[in-house]
């Protein structure tokens, strides 16, 4: 499971309860209960305004027992370092730091080659190309073999279909090759800028024009 599909997975879960909480709250602190005339049962949380959200048997029930505060502090320690690694996972990279290049003929040596100086080329080299505004390259890791990821962002009026038949011929087989890889899948992404709509010299004017009160 990839680092996006988890982190869209937490964070609906997180918005779930809290979209659950914020209504349960907010039916209570509203009286939508009486106004509605439902009855819920006793132990539905937050059933009236004067209600309040934790009620004081909720607070006081288990303080008593022995395991009630080990639990609340290895509860919050638990959620504490699940977010702390959740941070740090953020932070690091989703692929190889460096890359091993073939050494055909000479064994025993081992080349390695940053990973940032091989996305730093690929971008390069697809930035000369043809209605090219601006390239973000990242290589990350698959299932088989590593994969490029690539967004380009093309000036007004760009076309993708040639941009795409350049990439190809140019900056990824210029990568597979340095890298002596049999294949090197690469997922695209092409975004066109829109043309800004002209100003007419009127129109020009007319916004120049200072408002008379």
């Amino acid at each position: 499971m990839s680092r996006g599909t988890v982190n869209r997975l937490l964070l609906g879960v997180v918005g779930a309860v809290l979209l659950a909480a914020g209504v349960l709250v907010l039916a209570g602190g509203l009286d939508l209960y009486g106004r509605l005339g439902l009855d819920p049962p006793s132990w539905w949380p937050l059933t009236s305004p004067d209600q309040p959200v934790v009620s004081a048997d909720s607070r006081t029930r288990w303080v008593g027992e022995s395991w009630w505060w080990p639990a609340v502090i290895g509860g919050l320690a638990v959620v504490v370092v699940g977010t702390a690694w959740w941070l740090v996972a953020q932070l690091r990279r989703s692929g190889p730091t460096t890359v091993v290049l073939p050494t055909p003929g000479v064994p025993g040596l081992r080349l390695r080659l940053r990973t940032r100086a091989l996305e730093e080329a690929v971008e390069t080299g697809a930035v000369v190309l043809p209605e090219v505004e601006r390239v973000g390259v990242r290589l990350v890791r698959g299932r088989r073999h590593h994969r490029l990821r690539a967004a380009v962002r093309m000036t007004p009026g760009g076309d993708p279909a040639a941009l795409a038949e350049h990439f190809e011929t140019g900056p990824r087989t210029g990568a597979r090759t340095s890298l002596g890889l049999p294949e090197l899948p690469v997922d695209l992404r092409i975004r066109v800028v829109a043309a800004r709509p002209e100003v007419t010299g009127r129109q020009h004017r007319r916004r120049k024009q200072p408002r008379v009160v």
